[in-house]
């Protein structure tokens, strides 16, 4: 899976007494309605985020991991984390979304093909 943003906030990077590293990242989606999502980097991975900034334009590759937690009182938990393992500065010129425009709202796409013949032209609505 993938998300596509601007970098919000980059967190500094965590270290615990395992040994265990983490560095986090907020991106904010460019969607109709705008997510802020917290992805963590982790181990070797952090050095993934050495050459972004807060405000770069960016493609996240992502796992979604899911795990249980039993309470003292046998309570079960589930907590979420989205991990990241590949980043791409996202270039306009890729046409997935053009740096510093907003998105157009409630416009519908419509695919025309320009190769094609005026007898293979499909005048369906949708």
């Amino acid at each position: 899976m993938q998300i596509t943003g601007k970098i919000k906030k980059i967190f500094d990077e965590q270290t615990f007494p395992s040994g265990f590293r983490k560095k986090e990242l907020v991106i904010v989606t460019q969607d109709q309605y705008p997510q802020q999502i917290l992805v963590e980097f982790t181990k070797e991975k952090i050095e993934l985020l050495s050459s972004y900034k807060e405000g770069d334009d960016i493609v996240i590759s992502i796992n979604i991991n899911g795990r249980e937690w039993i309470s003292a009182e046998g309570v079960a938990k589930y907590f979420n984390s989205i991990q990241g393992w590949r980043v791409e500065k996202q270039n306009s010129a890729t046409g997935s979304f053009s740096q510093n425009v907003a998105p157009q709202q409630n416009t519908p796409t419509v695919a025309v093909n320009l190769d094609a013949d005026e007898s293979e032209v499909d005048d369906l609505p949708f």
